[in-house]
Formats: C-alpha cells, structure tokens, sequence
C-alpha cells in the first residue's frame, strides 16, 4: 500500500468516527521511523481506543498491517503504529500539554552547529 493511500485511509476513518482536530504532519525530512504523523483528538478514553482500533481495521482490510498500538483504556494519549503513518491519538489536554504539532513543525537548522575542520 501507498503511503498516500494509507495516510487517506487514516484521515477518513478518523473522521468519519468523529475524530477532532486531525492534522497530519510531513516528517520524512526529519525522521527516518515514519513518514507522516497523525494526530486527533478525542473526547474520552473510550474514543481515543475506539478511534484507533477502527484504523486498524480499515488498514487491514485493505491489505495493510498495523505494526503495533500502545496505550489502552484509562490512556489519556493512544499511539497506533502503521509503519509510514503513525497516529496520536490524544485527549485534549494531553495534546495541549505536548504540543506535538509545534514539535515535529519546527524546520531543522540549515547551519551546522560545529565546523570540522
């Protein structure tokens, strides 16, 4: 599968289960463990699980495998894996709290820090 195709699958399915504030962020030029970062919230522990147990299923019906999930019920920020995406899933407060989006939105520094010589 795509990444493209899979980030779509992602973003829809989290929609659809009325997932809030889905944003997904471009860091294939920061990281080397995924592509794209997904992060939504949700409005309780019960929905954070639900929402990423329905990717899950929406990824491996399309042939897709997800690669891990952690976090649980009484997690107040849910992380499920899929290898180029990874979606947060995060309560409010949890995501104000570690403000993910200005964290992997900061451009990496063009100068090097130390010269060698």
């Amino acid at each position: 599968m795509q990444t493209e195709e899979l980030l779509k699958i992602v973003q829809t399915v989290l929609d659809e289960r009325k997932g809030q504030y889905i944003t997904a962020i471009d860091v294939k030029d920061k990281t080397s463990i995924t592509d794209y970062m997904v992060l939504v919230t949700g409005t309780s522990d019960r929905h954070l699980k639900s929402l990423c147990e329905h990717v899950a299923q929406a990824v491996k019906e399309q042939g897709g495998k997800p690669l891990g999930m952690e976090g649980d019920l009484g997690s107040d920020w849910i992380l499920l894996d899929l290898g180029d995406v990874i979606v947060h899933a995060m309560t409010a407060q949890t995501r104000e709290f570690y403000q993910l989006e200005k964290l992997w939105s900061v451009d990496a520094p063009r100068e090097k820090l130390f010269a060698v010589k």
